[in-house]
């Protein structure tokens, strides 16, 4: 149970009370300051306590996303603040302060937006959402209550809240053929009961009976493929609009929505490759081809995004022009559709999974993947060398945990730090990309189990030391984990090509995707504030550099069917591991309550 302290003299036919309750709050009445504080001291430190001055005037949604929200430990709106349990010790002394400077005095003016004040005189950070349009007022006089009351019955919260459910910036489609009637969904769910964990479960059931059916192989099996992929996709759209329509953000949906959008189009990946087989057409390098490419995309997100996103004097010429570009409507959504964003893309693999074959599908997947990741990485690369930005340590530590790198690199690292430092800010990534290059084109060019695979991958292993040997605050040091990415899957997609057996690819799919599975678990762990991976995990399961080599070794040591069984065996142990210790954290009292809005690609 939530508690609101309502502070002053109370209004005659105000509904602040009502509206509170209707919010899940106990509401308590403070005549003074002193009454006020000594009610605050009574709740108990685990509770949420809000001060809400009597005359406040508005909307309930106002007062929901005011007082709510539990991703902020201090929120307020006009006439009202809020603390969680994180932000309580803050409320309290300025509570205090206030009820020392005033010596208990009946309130003549609001106490809450009072201590508003003192919390900023503080420092203390205070999240003041976006009402909009949304009526939030303390009305000091009766004229004051009557024009607050008149604009409030030109505004419809609901109209409000429910456009509010729907992301601000999306894509084309998912902008205008799933928010127009997902958002009238996510309303239903919500007034039902329903909760977004729900309904990101029910999208993930979805996708994986849309890759059943296509693993069927048959035309009917492809066509319901198609439909459940899009149901599948319009109920991954409900999810997050219940989330914003009820405020229902939470940890555990936070690790839900996060890890499911890619188990679902893996494994629909899996399910076409499944049903080419079927009809006898061999996909799964296809299959694999595209994760990886997927995959690949998704880091150059994430690293961009970490190394600059509290970068000083962070500006450049390239970033001004994308500026000035979005402010011209249709290259925005010709911009956002070049990228092939998960509504874009998702679409098409429906389409042409009914329409046409596994092949084609695949084929225009990896077409579009390829254009889309050349374009956004071309941007970005321009972007790094025109800006002058200063990185902060936080950023090298974010791409050094993306870097995922094991024992292995992170010894060498440590012996190399001092002749690492004479060498030109752009060493790393040019390490990265060379040491991968030589390691994944050895082993496609010497075929399977040839010596010289272990030769490149012990060189891949030196250049991926040297590579994190200095803190990654370089202008493109943020392509160093997506090259790591790039090395490791190309390699073991390469060498399961080379056996040339029945299950090696199904085999290194499947250790891809676990592998892929703990790099995106890393990824949201920093986006969400709560450290990377811990430090024993990425030990246990070698870093990148480390299964690299493992992989090599193994193609040269066994034949191509033992290798098959090694590689599955790798898989499994890996996605155990990664998964046991991912479960434990997102469900952890410790993890943060934030919900995903979802990546562009």
């Amino acid at each position: 149970m939530s508690t609101a302290i309502l502070t002053g003299q109370p209004v005659p036919g105000s509904s602040i009370e009502a509206d509170l309750r209707s919010l899940g709050f106990d509401v308590r009445s403070a005549a003074d300051t002193a009454e006020a504080e000594t009610l605050l001291a009574a709740v108990p430190g685990e509770e949420r306590v809000a001060l809400v001055d009597a005359r406040f005037v508005g909307h309930v949604h106002a007062l929901r996303l005011g007082l709510t929200d539990p991703r902020f430990p201090l929120a307020a709106i006009p006439g009202a603040v809020t603390a969680q349990p994180a932000g309580r010790q803050a409320l309290t002394r300025a509570m205090a302060r206030e009820n020392s400077a005033g010596g208990g005095t009946t309130l003549v003016d609001s106490l809450a937006d009072r201590i508003l004040t003192a919390l900023d005189s503080d420092g203390t950070e205070v999240q003041r959402p976006e009402l909009g349009s949304l009526v939030a007022a303390v009305a000091a006089d009766p004229q004051a209550r009557n024009e607050a009351r008149q604009a409030l019955t030109t505004v419809d919260d609901e109209a409000v809240r429910l456009k509010s459910a729907v992301k601000s910036r999306d894509g084309f489609f998912t902008t205008y053929c799933i928010s127009p009637y997902s958002r009238y969904i996510a309303r239903w769910c919500a007034r039902r009961g329903l909760t977004p964990n729900q309904v990101t479960t029910a999208s993930l059931i979805t996708a994986l009976i849309a890759a059943a059916c296509a693993a069927t192989g048959t035309r009917g099996g492809f066509v319901a493929a198609g439909v459940l992929l899009i149901a599948s996709f319009v109920l991954d759209c409900v999810d997050g609009q219940i989330a914003r329509y009820s405020l229902q953000y939470s940890t555990l949906g936070a690790w839900l929505d996060a890890t499911f959008d890619r188990a679902k189009e893996y494994a629909y990946y899996a399910g076409l490759a499944l049903g080419a087989a079927r009809g006898g057409d061999d996909v799964w390098a296809l299959a694999l081809g595209a994760m990886v490419l997927q995959t690949c995309r998704h880091v150059v997100d994430f690293s961009f995004n970490e190394a600059n996103h509290d970068a000083t004097a962070n500006t450049s010429p390239t970033a001004a022009l994308s500026g000035k570009l979005d402010s011209v409507g249709w290259t925005v959504w010709v911009r956002r559709m070049i990228v092939l964003p998960i509504g874009e893309r998702w679409a098409m693999i429906a389409v042409l999974t009914a329409a046409t074959t596994p092949r084609i599908t695949f084929y225009a997947l990896l077409i579009g993947c390829a254009f889309a990741a050349t374009y956004t990485t071309a941007g970005r690369v321009l972007r790094s060398l025109t800006r002058k930005a200063r990185r902060t340590d936080r950023a090298a530590q974010a791409l050094a945990d993306l870097a995922d790198s094991g024992p292995l690199a992170q010894g060498l690292a440590e012996a190399l730090k001092k002749p690492a430092r004479g060498l030109p800010g752009f060493t790393a990534p040019v390490v990265a990309f060379l040491g991968g290059l030589a390691v994944v084109l050895t082993a496609a060019l010497t075929g399977f189990g040839g010596p010289w695979a272990i030769v490149a991958a012990v060189v891949y292993v030196l250049t991926s030391g040297l590579a994190v040997a200095r803190p990654l605050k370089g202008a493109l040091d943020w392509l160093v984990p997506p090259l790591f990415r790039a090395a490791e899957y190309g390699t073991v997609l390469v060498l399961a090509a080379e056996a040339d057996v029945n299950g090696a690819l199904p085999a290194a799919f499947g250790l891809v995707a676990a592998v892929a599975y703990h790099h995106y678990d890393t990824v949201y762990r920093i986006r969400g504030n709560a450290g990377a991976s811990p430090a024993w995990l990425v030990r246990s399961i070698g870093g990148h550099e480390g299964r690299t080599l493992l992989v090599t070794v193994l193609a040269a040591l066994l034949t191509a069917s033992q290798f098959t069984v090694a590689l599955t065996a790798l898989a499994v142990a890996v996605a155990l591991v990664v998964l046991l210790e991912s479960i434990r954290f997102w469900v952890s009292a410790g993890a943060p309550a934030v919900h995903d809005e979802g990546e562009p690609a």
